[in-house]
């Protein structure tokens, strides 16, 4: 599986830098803590975590699964006595996958509720927010729902990504499509922002390494299902593919509606949210293929799989098991793994060096391998695909002629 290349923050933006002025003059410059018991978040008894999260809008569902993952996890080592004598606690504040307030909640969590770490960030606009302000305080940023390449950078070194990124998603995308189908108009209907644009760049560079270009490439506005344009440039272009970078509002009325006057093969990147998605389109969904980053959710003959269903199950017995809430597990569970390995002292120095000095992490068969300048543990990428009847499945190729 090829391994993404890093790239550099390019900086807030101007809105996010509005309220970082806004913030300092009020509040005055947020110090970076050392290592030692004088790290927040660190009781007695309990340490404490904090997660801005899109809980309302149209990727709410994204947040509050991420949330339900990471609570399980939290709870399922809880019941066990905690990390070595500590109950694990999870604060969550909504940001509506808006930059500012990701920000303004990072801000929050850092000063007033004085967490000892952030982790299931969601998006990639929001933690290029949340990321500067988490670095310059020195407070880990662990697992955020998001394959970004700017969080990919060795420089980085607050930050502990668990997934593979949205380079490799692509890649396997077009090498599915050329491959398995003999598909070469590619287009990309994507966001209009930093998740977007990294989306389209992975593409693009998947494409190059097969002296490819898009075909064509239509975007939307954040936070809104306003797709209508990039609709109609579709149906005059009548691509082959569709590769896909949204959100699952927008994603479900483009896929509808197109339907109507064309079928090209559709795929999505995994933050697209499957289960969000299955329940928007419904036996409209039939045929698109979906990449994902952990494994199917409701196989538990995987044993990390039937880990977290059974810590879902313990933690809230009617909620539904997904892919997202399996992501937000692994990351609860990912903490629970830096945290042992610091033993009863516990520093946010050492949790993080947890991640630099142990080569792997081991969550029951779901390996994780970190190292000097690598900072993502997980390079595995599924597809997975709606069937006629809208459910979900994993397949090793594309299937259908074109």
């Amino acid at each position: 599986m090829l391994h993404a290349s890093a790239l550099r923050i390019t900086g807030l933006t101007a809105l996010v830098a509005v309220a970082a002025l806004a913030n300092a003059i009020a509040a005055g410059p947020l110090a970076a803590t050392g290592a030692g018991e004088g790290d927040p978040g660190i009781h007695e008894d309990r340490i404490l975590f904090g997660q801005s999260a899109a809980l309302s809008g149209p990727a709410g569902q994204l947040g509050r699964d991420m949330r339900l993952g990471i609570r399980a996890a939290f709870h399922e080592a809880n019941a066990a006595g905690g990390v070595h004598g500590r109950n694990l606690q999870l604060t969550t504040l909504n940001d509506s996958y808006e930059p500012n307030l990701a920000f303004s909640n990072t801000q929050r969590l850092l000063r007033a509720d004085r967490v000892f770490a952030l982790i299931g960030a969601v998006g990639t606009p929001t933690s290029r927010a949340a990321v500067p302000v988490a670095q310059d305080a020195g407070v880990p940023f662990l697992a955020p729902f998001t394959g970004a390449e700017f969080l990919r950078d060795p420089n980085l070194d607050k930050v502990v990504n668990l997934r593979a990124s949205y380079y490799q998603e692509t890649e396997e995308m077009v090498a599915r499509l050329t491959e398995d189908l003999g598909v070469m108009r590619i287009a990309v209907f994507y966001q209009n922002d930093s998740f977007g644009e990294a989306g389209l760049e992975g593409v693009r560079r998947a494409l190059q390494r097969r002296n490819m270009s898009p075909a064509a490439a239509w975007s939307y506005e954040r936070n809104t299902t306003g797709i209508k344009r990039a609709l109609l440039g579709m149906i005059e272009s009548e691509p082959e593919a569709v590769i896909m970078i949204g959100a699952y509002a927008p994603v479900t009325e483009l896929v509808v509606m197109a339907r109507r006057k064309i079928d090209p093969v559709f795929m999505s990147v995994s933050f697209v949210g499957s289960e969000a998605l299955l329940a928007e389109l419904g036996l409209d969904g039939a045929g698109l293929y979906i990449t994902q980053v952990v494994p199917a959710p409701h196989d538990d003959s995987v044993p990390v799989v039937a880990a977290y269903r059974e810590a879902l199950a313990g933690y809230d017995p009617d909620a539904s098991p997904g892919f997202v809430s399996l992501e937000g597990y692994l990351a609860g569970r990912l903490a629970v793994a830096g945290l042992e390995a610091c033993g009863r002292t516990v520093s946010r120095t050492c949790f993080l060096d947890a991640f630099r000095t142990v080569s792997a992490f081991d969550i029951d068969g779901f390996e994780l391998n970190y190292g000097p300048g690598d900072n993502q543990g997980s390079d595995a990428v599924f597809v997975t695909v709606i069937d006629e009847d809208g459910e979900l499945h994993q397949v090793d190729k594309l299937a259908g002629a074109r």
